[in-house]
């Protein structure tokens, strides 16, 4: 029985949770960072509900905190999201709204953790649909936009919380208008009261993925203001943003409000069913004290005691079987919000929407946050294989095989990891099979040996960094090397082809071919990026033999 936010967490990951030469000068985050700032009145835009003032950093326009929907809280809980009243005046957008309500972060608990992602959680509230931008230029162009959608399972996270979000240096270095936003979580965006509240919830189970469909209407309708062109917009995401990038490709109420679609380390093809949500949605309701009739009290329940009982229920669910990544918390197949998923093969729906889907050699980096389990010996990374992965005595030696001189936690390491690069190459294979618009797959495998002896590898969201070319910002997990630098670049800029193109090729990396029906190439991401046809085709085999 694998439950990814229990394996990720002893990895650190709470909360799930150009050429070479062509970098930008580097610049670290925050507000110190920047070489200039100003909120000059060319920094007022008005969106279609009112005006915005952001600032300027160093040529980059910012805007924070935007509303693309009302409140969700008290009798709007569990309900679509509606558009926001519109304001006179000019409203400040200078800082980052609320997050939804959600859990407290358990890795600040642990310093290597903490130190290596360096979390910015914000604050909390119910009035949480608020998005970020990041522009070369207001009113004037028609730039790529690249609508990001933060990672955390489906229960938690935020556009803020990790240094990589920020959009800044990749809107410059891509003269692209970059987009971030906030949406529903746990039981506040996917608690399936369908059941008991007919039409009125009929739609609950799928609020959070409601919410970033509005926020696409609010590019949409927005995004010429702030210098996008509405009509090429790439949605991105990694580990629940991925997914959350998946589910949207399935989703009628989405279709035609993006164009191309980037899952990082979030391949998860399956989607649970109403028998599971409103089993889930009725012990949250026993937790809480209210029987089927008092949906209405509902509405009165404090947001700490609905994320209390939502965690308890959490812990009386079935458990999945070994191998298989569990979330809790997500969508469901409602047959209307989300009427099917990637189970029978790409989505018709986003047919003509290329992708690019992968993942990072150590998605699982055990010995991050435990330097002990660096030194293991063989006996016991076999066993943490077995319990944590299902992995069979003969599916090791494969692994082994593989990586002969590899230390055991490196073996366990990617052997676990295959949990997220096994759905990755499905789903790249399934688009590719669909013969419309093509798929690129990639692994991430960049390990900055300068930072904590080594220890830090391609772990689950390394590549942030470098696909917002934030080296600077998340100096902790880069180590701010020319190396890493360089390495920003081609990610960054394959990001940026692809968004401007619809295909990640540029100069500064190796011919990146498609999958197809006969390869599975990969770009393999690292100190020197390489194309390999598929790398890990016997391990994989090996896991489910």
């Amino acid at each position: 029985m694998v439950d990814r936010r229990d394996v990720l967490m002893a990895t650190g990951v709470a909360g799930l949770v150009a050429a070479a030469g062509g970098a930008a000068t580097a610049k670290p985050g925050g507000s110190g960072g920047a070489g200039r700032l100003s909120t000059p009145p060319e920094a007022i835009v008005e969106t279609k509900h009112g005006k915005v003032r952001g600032a300027v950093r160093d040529g980059i326009f910012v805007f924070k905190g935007v509303p693309y929907g009302k409140d969700t809280g008290g009798a709007a809980r569990f309900l679509p999201p509606q558009p926001p009243a519109a304001w006179t005046g000019v409203r400040a957008a200078l800082s980052y709204g609320a997050c939804c309500p959600q859990m407290v972060r358990a890795g600040w608990q642990n310093s290597e953790t903490a130190f290596i992602y360096d979390w910015d959680d914000g604050f909390a509230g119910e009035d949480c649909l608020k998005l970020n931008v990041w522009s070369p230029g207001p009113g004037k162009g028609a730039r790529p936009v690249m609508f990001w959608i933060h990672g955390g399972g489906y229960e938690a996270g935020s556009a803020q919380e990790l240094p990589g979000y920020d959009g800044e240096r990749l809107a410059r270095r891509g003269d692209v208008v970059v987009v971030s936003v906030n949406h529903r979580l746990g039981p506040f965006g996917f608690l399936d009261l369908s059941e008991f509240g007919g039409d009125r919830y009929g739609l609950s189970a799928n609020a959070g993925m409601l919410d970033l469909v509005l926020a696409l209407e609010w590019v949409k309708a927005n995004a010429a203001a702030f210098g996008g062109d509405p009509g090429k917009v790439t949605i991105f995401g990694q580990s629940g943003g991925g997914a959350k990038v998946s589910n949207l490709m399935a989703m009628p109420s989405a279709k035609g409000l993006f164009h191309r679609a980037i899952v990082q380390s979030g391949s998860l093809l399956e989607i649970g069913d109403t028998a599971r949500s409103r089993q889930l949605a009725q012990v949250v309701l026993k937790e809480l004290g209210i029987g089927r009739g008092e949906l209405d009290r509902l509405t009165g329940v404090s947001a700490a005691d609905l994320i209390k009982a939502g965690e308890a229920a959490r812990k009386e669910m079935p458990k999945p079987p070994a191998g298989r990544i569990n979330l809790h918390w997500g969508p469901t197949l409602d047959g209307t919000a989300i009427p099917g998923a990637w189970g029978g093969g790409a989505p018709a729906l986003s047919a003509d929407v290329p992708m690019i889907v992968g993942s990072c050699l150590n998605e699982y980096s055990p010995s991050l946050g435990n330097p002990a389990l660096e030194d293991m010996g063989e006996d016991q990374a076999r066993g943490m294989a077995k319990a944590i992965a299902g992995a069979s005595p003969a599916a090791w030696d494969v692994f082994r095989a593989a990586h002969p001189k590899a230390r055991p936690v490196e073996v366990l390491s990617v052997l676990v990891s295959s949990q997220f690069r096994a759905p990755a190459v499905a789903q790249a294979r399934r688009k590719g099979a669909q013969g419309k618009a093509p798929a690129w797959l990639y692994r991430f495998d960049y390990n900055p040996a300068s930072v904590l002896d080594g220890r830090v590898r391609a772990f689950h969201c390394a590549e942030l960094a470098y696909c917002f070319d934030n080296v600077d910002r998340c100096l902790n997990a880069t180590g701010g090397t020319a190396e890493a630098r360089a390495l920003a670049g081609r990610v960054a800029d394959a990001w940026v082809a692809f968004a401007r193109t619809g295909d990640p090729n540029h100069r500064g990396l190796p011919r990146w071919p498609a999958v197809s029906a006969s390869a599975t190439p990969n770009m393999l991401f690292d100190a020197k990026c390489a194309v390999v046809e598929d790398p890990d085709a016997r391990e994989r085999a090996a896991l489910v033999a």
